[in-house]
């Protein structure tokens, strides 16, 4: 891939982009990618999975970027099948790896390698430090994302996301705009409650599950959800 974040932070998601129909229901004509990153310090930490689909890719992503090393955590934000499907997959690869995640679910044999965090709880990883944050119903009842401290990189879930493969450049907002309204749209009130606790923070990249990094004009698109959680109008027009 092509994605350059940071030194330390490397991209290892894939692009799908043979999918007819994202979550079996929205049509997705230029694909879709599953995100997923790595933290590479004193402790390793792999920011989430990626969609059955796309397994073979992704432990080949994450094996070219570990060079021999080995993860010693996996970051659980959102227990979607199309970010948890390697979970188990992980975990038998990598046996010293612990697992943390906003709240427990059960996979036989994980019990005593989950962690469950709490809100505010820090993980240090040496030079980084990742501090979870709960957003449930950003948009389903377990999901968290995580602000690593000292490159001030917010990896925000399904936040911020929108459908399209990386490899196909368009315009940011139509199609986060679908997606915001398709996945997330019925949720405003706790998509506001995590806005006000991200607007206290010093954000340089916004890091989604789906969809391109988000590195310049961040105040463009925390305005956007702003709009779209508050259901108020983008554009002033008349109607007719």
């Amino acid at each position: 891939n092509n994605v350059i974040i940071s030194d330390s932070i490397k991209y290892i998601g894939v692009d799908d982009t043979t999918l007819d129909l994202f979550e079996s229901q929205y049509i997705v004509p230029n694909g879709v990618s599953y995100n997923s990153y790595l933290i590479l310090d004193e402790k390793i930490a792999v920011m989430d999975t990626v969609d059955a689909r796309k397994t073979e890719e992704w432990f080949d992503n994450l094996d070219k970027e570990l060079k021999e090393r080995v993860p010693d955590y996996l970051i659980v934000s959102h227990l979607e099948p199309d970010h948890s499907a390697n979970i188990q997959l992980f975990t038998e690869k990598y046996k010293e790896a612990k697992a943390m995640l906003p709240q427990f679910f059960n996979i036989e044999g994980l019990d005593e390698r989950c962690i469950v965090v709490k809100e505010g709880e820090e993980l240090d990883l040496g030079n980084h430090h990742l501090k979870f944050i709960m957003a449930p119903m950003v948009h389903w009842p377990e999901v968290m994302i995580e602000y690593e401290t000292t490159e001030k990189v917010l990896f925000s879930a399904d936040g911020f996301g929108k459908f399209g493969a990386l490899a196909h450049e368009e315009d940011w907002a139509c199609e986060a705009r679908r997606y915001y309204f398709n996945i997330v749209g019925k949720y405003g009130a706790p998509v506001q409650a995590l806005l006000k606790k991200a607007s206290t923070l010093d954000i340089e990249m916004i890091c989604p599950l789906h969809g391109p990094i988000l590195k310049d004009n961040l105040g463009y698109y925390l305005n956007k959800y702003q709009i779209w959680s508050s259901y108020q109008s983008e554009d002033d027009g008349v109607l007719v």
